[in-house]
């Protein structure tokens, strides 16, 4: 027991070179597990491409060996800064949560206990958003779908994926959680923006009845959410700012202004690196003056493995398919995680 009890300590441990302050230290990140469903024909929703008699042949072999490669990144993900990776991890493109619990059930994840929180939205592709969490550190007291409304050309609804949202207590403190995966661009960024705008404005309403109450709240939102950090639907909808000194209370702060503004991506369309893959926070994680954990960093995880070698996709995020051909990748995404710190005193 004392053992146990001394590791874990251990793994919230995290050295700052600038001024040898030891901090304790936590992770939540966010992967687009790319279209990670079941073999199941499923005749609710459009999967059929992702069934054994589909097109692309996605069979119990392809499904394992799938979860298999996403366990590997998992399971080094954020692990240079805490030993047990994310405590807390936002997942879209999954079909349902038993794929999920495969995934958590891999030997790679397995002693990490994970949580799981999911909720079938209404999505015709029959793909949903999903949170991991590690109840180490993070207990859930509440957790709801929220529904997006969408409208077509000619005034129809359409259906996209829900945004979960989830209330709980992470570390000692109150942690509110958004896990969104906003509609395409299918028809043209452009045409497409009202869509990602609704969505947006679906949080943004979340977020202010937060606020409202306590402007210091702890909020995280994440998500592939089909916008740069810098679209209209981050900046104006969600007002989210990308520096520090401009956020208010009760605003969001985006830390992934300066990488998209450097070209650094976390997927690539047509040798064009994008950054739909975000984690934002609420201004109640920028004071490093108060007790609680605080926001350190950034970053995009990406391992030499996870790259593709060959090809026309040859340096963008491995992929599961090329087509229809079975390649063996991991994700057209790379995942995002944030750091927090709380010094040791």
């Amino acid at each position: 027991m004392k053992k146990s009890l001394l590791g874990l300590f251990f793994s919230f441990l995290f050295f700052h070179v600038y001024s040898q302050q030891q901090y304790r230290v936590v992770t939540i990140g966010f992967y687009n597990l790319e279209n990670l469903y079941d073999t199941i024909n499923d005749p609710k929703v459009n999967d059929d491409e992702f069934t054994p008699a589909g097109a692309k042949g996605y069979n119990g072999e392809v499904f394992k060996d799938k979860i298999g490669k996403l366990s590997d990144v998992l399971s080094l993900m954020a692990t240079e800064h805490t030993p047990e990776g994310v405590a807390i991890l936002g997942v879209a493109e999954v079909e349902n949560r038993s794929v999920l619990e495969a995934l958590v059930n891999t030997p790679k994840l397995k002693a990490r206990n994970y949580r799981i929180i999911h909720y079938d939205s209404p999505d015709l592709r029959g793909v949903d958003v999903g949170m991991l969490y590690n109840p180490k550190y993070f207990k859930e007291v509440h957790s709801e779908p929220l529904f997006v409304r969408l409208a077509g050309d000619e005034g129809k609804g359409f259906f996209t994926r829900d945004i979960l949202f989830v209330e709980g207590i992470f570390m000692g403190e109150p942690l509110y959680v958004f896990v969104n995966h906003w509609p395409s661009r299918r028809g043209g960024e452009e045409a497409s923006a009202p869509a990602r705008a609704a969505a947006a404005s679906v949080a943004r309403h979340k977020i202010d009845s937060i606020t409202a109450i306590n402007p210091n709240a702890k909020i995280v939102l994440m998500g592939d959410l089909n916008d740069e950090p810098v679209s209209p639907s981050v900046t104006k909808v969600l007002g989210a700012k990308g520096k520090t000194d401009d956020v208010q209370p009760g605003g969001m702060y985006n830390p992934w202004v300066d990488f998209y503004k450097r070209g650094i991506g976390t997927s690539a369309y047509q040798d064009s690196w994008g950054l739909f893959d975000q984690i934002m926070i609420s201004s109640g994680f920028l004071d490093k003056q108060q007790a609680g954990y605080y926001f350190h960093k950034a970053v995009i995880f990406q391992k030499e493995f996870m790259l593709q070698k060959t090809g026309k996709y040859k340096g963008y995020p491995k992929r599961t398919y090329d087509g229809s051909r079975y390649i063996g990748g991991y994700s057209d995404h790379f995942p995002t995680y944030l750091i927090f710190v709380k010094p040791v005193r």
